[in-house]
């Protein structure tokens, strides 16, 4: 059964009326954590859309980018992303639940809020309500206003390229502690480590764009001390 049937699966029982607590504790353990990884996103995806006012093209095609779908998923894919726009809850129950369910693992409540800020950035345009969005779900999941402004400068082109901030360093850092940084930043984003942490492989080309980010921004670090 591939990811997506599963993902219908559980979307189709919160459509049900199955409360959202029961379906998100039968997908606590592993394999199933990447499943509700991909409903977060898809959750909070389809509702930030709406954030702006609208759901365009370009921001279901950025849910498509984020997940790799294969042609012959793209149909169960469609179902679960149109039952999470159709879902009454609000986004705050879902982020909580989420939170609630990596609580020990906040690399994975970053890696959930760095597909959002994609689907975000898919019209080429950042709203201030997806700002605001983001800042909300930021708080709900615990996380620190260095790591939102880390994924913002990564994604937003207004927001200024600062290499230290995508580290999540100061400019005063010496040049081995800003070395450490990089050097655990590329091992906690390993793909092998990603998907120990319920990150789904269909999402893996996420972590190309990260690693991409991360080593430019060393380099570019090294090579202003050199």
């Amino acid at each position: 059964m591939s990811i997506w049937s599963r993902i219908s699966d559980a979307l189709s029982a919160l459509a049900a009326g199955e409360g959202l607590s029961k379906v998100f504790d039968r997908l606590r353990s592993p394999p199933e954590r990447s499943v509700a990884f991909t409903i977060a996103v898809i959750a909070l995806g389809a509702k930030m859309a709406k954030a702006d006012g609208q759901v365009t093209r370009d921001e279901v095609t950025a849910f498509k980018e984020v997940f790799h779908i294969a042609a012959q998923d793209e149909q169960g894919a469609a179902k679960v992303f149109n039952l999470a726009r159709q879902d009454v809850a609000g986004y705050e129950e879902y982020a909580t639940r989420i939170r609630d369910m990596f609580s020990t693992q906040p690399e994975t409540l970053r890696d959930l809020l760095e597909g959002l800020f994609h689907i975000a950035m898919a019209d080429g345009f950042y709203h201030p309500n997806e700002d605001a969005f983001l800042e909300r779900v930021t708080e709900i999941f615990g996380l620190s206003r260095a790591e939102f402004n880390s994924l913002r400068v990564r994604f937003v082109p207004e927001a200024g390229q600062d290499p230290y901030a995508v580290l999540g360093v100061t400019p005063d850092a010496s040049l081995e502690e800003i070395r450490r940084a990089w050097r655990r930043l590329v091992r906690e984003n390993h793909p092998d480590a990603m998907i120990a942490r319920g990150v789904p492989e269909e999402a893996m080309q996420m972590a190309q764009k990260r690693m991409a980010d991360i080593n430019r921004a060393w380099d570019e670090i090294a090579g202003a001390d050199a």
